[in-house]
């Protein structure tokens, strides 16, 4: 922020500092930024150095709070912290981390009390610990194999050690962490969580290692450096006064996320990564790059796109605050059934065919079953058979049908069985036609085939054109007279693990087969469709071009815990024929355990969420918007008698569908699935209930159909797990009756209404 030529950064630690503030307190310091932008030594401002150090200043925000500068130049200033004017003289230790160059500022006196104030037994107030008893010996501290030479290595502040020293429990550690720097509480979480130190300084810090020499007397380079997070204009600092870390994404990228946005890939490439780790953000910032790449121009050369129409959406107005209607200006944003189904109308104009959905095919196959008198097949089998192996291998033939691979679909069918299944594909094709009914899976595969048949029209001019010395042959052109091309330069896909193979064709013909082409993120522990591909066969090559974000800037570390073990021992791929794991998967945030919450019956559970969210809003102090409460469940009819409810309690409700909230005020309430990318602060999720999660009808396929069992099993974990981790601060799961199986011992019951 510069005025006057006066230059004023907010340290990130400090932006967090005062987000805790009173309103009162962030108003006033919204209005002293200005004021000392435009003469720092104004009288009312009180600008003094602080006694025995040259470079810490103090200047007065209002009558009881103060800010702490640092002076990096004449007129260059750092601000580190705003306390209360009592806290200002406490023991402050800053300066530049030698591994990332960057500042790094901590109030040790905060620090130790917040260690201290965990100790078993502590009050408010720190105390003496008593002698131990000769019985009881003491806990051995946590960080003895490792010296403090190499955790310094590992980025560790040096003034932290001797307290680090002292830390016995995780409890203990977790106060640390909170008032530390980032990279000393990332460096110390993996460490605890059993990463080697190979291991941690691999993946933690070199990725933000300074790649210069590094002073530690010259501030002012320090501040420049990536590892040096500060907000610097206006409207970022508006920006995380008003939202909070909600809107922190905008401004501010992890030097690991920052790394995988601006290199450049010599083809597709996929960054994986658990819920909260910011996957959505490196691809939106991944958007603007490319974009930032292109030439001057109008055309809308880079595509973003997603599974559904309310994640698109929620894409395209994050997009639009990143970069305004400048960067929207070369970006297209759609779900990728909407694109399929653009190019399925653009080639056949006259095709008016209602697009349905997976539901109520399986109703259509019902009905062709019940008409055929046939009962020895399944219609969800023979609906994902078709989705699957026929739609998705774009088998065109019968004779191609018994040649395509089955893999992952379990059930072991003959060549007899196979001629029986396309017969009736072939039916069940024929009775939509007559309905004027198409899926959404047919779509997808007729899109791609012309993508495809496109792709091909393409490489055969290029060929025709290199062998004709450069020139082209108009006669191979598009029959509208236009210069045939690629619809998009760039492809960026977020929540890649949903689409379907028929998608990916589509996709892999709609850009170039060259450098930064095709950009994924996505996590298979996320999967909540029945989608399972393997990129490399479908034409999209990402060995060597895969990376993973293991950090999670959104869940605290207690419902990382308990959501983890939602997803039990089963096994993940990575969407190209290996195994996908979330080790080293962590957070650094801190908060509550989660809650679990029993009841007799669905009415009563109800009630008790009705409870639940009257006590969270008679509590001053901590009550939240009801915008940022969300309540899932597992079926629509919930979801109604959920809102109703709560209508009866005063507390107003918003459905969320397809398209995103309905409405702009009240509690968020919708299946499971609505809520995939969302996140909120705080997240209920209720009728847990065996024979609701998992289903009841699922477990009947264990012993007929083992193979489809562990894939609706695995996914009806990752729903689970999806819901639990789009909260912020705190989960509460309801159920009545029996608990689902897939909640562990980490989910305690507490008292009924509330905690």
């Amino acid at each position: 922020m510069t005025t006057s030529g006066v230059t004023l950064r907010l340290l990130d630690r400090a932006d967090k500092e005062i987000l805790k503030l009173p309103r009162t307190v962030k108003g006033a310091f919204f209005d002293f930024q200005h004021k000392f932008r435009t003469n720092p030594h104004t009288t009312g401002l009180k600008l003094q150095q602080l006694k025995g150090d040259h470079r810490l200043w103090s200047a007065r925000v209002n009558d009881e709070y103060r800010a702490l500068l640092l002076r990096l130049a004449d007129d260059d200033w750092l601000i580190v912290s705003v306390k209360h004017r009592k806290d200002v003289y406490n023991r402050l230790s800053y300066g530049v981390n030698q591994v990332t160059g960057g500042i790094e500022y901590v109030d040790l006196e905060v620090l130790e009390d917040s260690v201290l104030g965990r100790l078993p037994g502590a009050t408010a107030q720190p105390r003496p610990t008593p002698e131990p008893r000769l019985s009881a010996p003491l806990p051995e501290p946590l960080f003895t194999a490792w010296s403090d030479r190499q955790l310094t290595e590992l980025g560790v502040a040096e003034p932290l050690l001797p307290v680090i020293r002292t830390l016995t429990t995780e409890d203990q550690l977790l106060g640390l962490v909170e008032y530390a720097p980032q990279l000393t509480g990332e460096v110390l979480i993996a460490l605890f969580d059993g990463a080697s130190y190979e291991d941690v300084l691999d993946q933690v810090t070199r990725p933000v290692a300074a790649t210069e020499p590094v002073d530690p007397d010259d501030l002012a380079a320090a501040a420049e450096r990536p590892a040096t997070v500060v907000t610097t204009t206006d409207e970022d600092l508006r920006g995380a006064l008003e939202s909070g870390d909600f809107g922190r994404w905008k401004s501010f990228l992890h030097p690991t996320q920052a790394k995988l946005v601006e290199r450049r890939y010599s083809g597709p490439a996929r960054v994986g990564g658990g819920p909260g780790t910011g996957k959505t953000v490196v691809a939106l910032h991944r958007v603007r790059h490319l974009v930032r790449q292109l030439s001057p121009g109008h055309d809308k050369p880079v595509f973003l796109t997603t599974f559904n129409k309310n994640l698109a959406a929620d894409l395209r107005s994050r997009l639009l605050e990143l970069g305004g209607d400048e960067l929207l200006s070369r970006v297209e944003v759609s779900h990728v059934d909407q694109l399929a189904l653009r190019v399925v109308r653009e080639a056949e104009p006259g095709n008016g065919k209602q697009a349905i959905d997976d539901g109520q095919a399986v109703r259509e196959w019902r009905a062709l079953l019940d008409e055929l008198g046939e009962d020895t097949w399944d219609p969800e089998f023979l609906h994902e058979e078709w989705t699957q192996v026929i739609l998705g291998q774009a088998v065109g033939s019968r004779t191609d049908y018994f040649r395509a691979r089955r893999a992952g679909r379990g059930k072991s069918i003959g060549r007899a069985e196979r001629a029986e299944i396309w017969q009736l594909a072939e039916r069940f094709t024929q009775r939509l036609d007559r309905l004027g009914r198409q899926t959404w899976d047919q779509i997808a595969e007729r899109a791609a085939r012309l993508e495809m048949g496109r792709e091909q029209r393409i490489r055969n001019i290029a060929r025709q054109r290199d062998e004709a010395g450069g020139l082209d042959n108009i006669h191979l052109q598009d029959g509208s007279g236009g210069w045939l091309r690629h619809r998009y330069r760039h492809i960026v896909v977020d929540e890649a693990q949903d689409l379907r193979p028929a998608h990916w064709k589509m996709l892999r013909a709609m850009a170039p087969r060259t450098s930064d082409d095709l950009f994924l993120v996505g996590d298979t522990h996320q999967r909540i469709y029945k989608n399972q591909v393997t990129l490399g066969s479908l034409g999209i090559n990402i060995r060597g071009r895969s990376a993973k974000l293991t950090l999670s800037y959104r869940t605290t570390r207690q419902i990382l815990r308990s959501a983890l073990g939602v997803l039990g021992e089963t096994t993940y791929d990575d969407l190209d024929g290996g195994a996908e794991t979330l080790a080293g998967y962590r957070s650094v945030l801190n908060g509550g355990l989660p809650a679990g919450h029993a009841f007799p019956d669905w009415d009563a559970e109800r009630e008790g969420v009705a409870a639940l969210i009257s006590g969270w809003d008679a509590d001053t102090d901590t009550a939240v918007p009801h915008e940022q409460i969300a309540v899932c469940v597992p079926t629509n009819q919930m979801a109604t008698e959920m809102g109703y409810t709560l209508k009866l309690h005063g507390i107003d409700a918003v459905e969320i569908r397809s398209d995103g909230p309905n409405g702009s005020t009240g509690v968020h309430i919708g299946t499971m699935f609505r809520f995939k990318g969302l996140e909120y602060q705080r997240m209920i999720i209720a009728g847990v209930t065996d024979g609701l999660v998992p289903r009841a009808d699922v477990s009947r396929l264990r012993d007929v159909e083992p193979t489809r069992y562990r894939h609706e099993i695995q996914r009806a974990r990752s729903l689970l797990f999806v819901a639990a981790t789009r909260a912020r601060d705190s989960v509460d799961v309801f159920w009545h009756g029996r608990p689902s199986p897939f909640l562990d011992s980490s989910w305690a019951e507490t008292e009924h209404g509330g905690r």
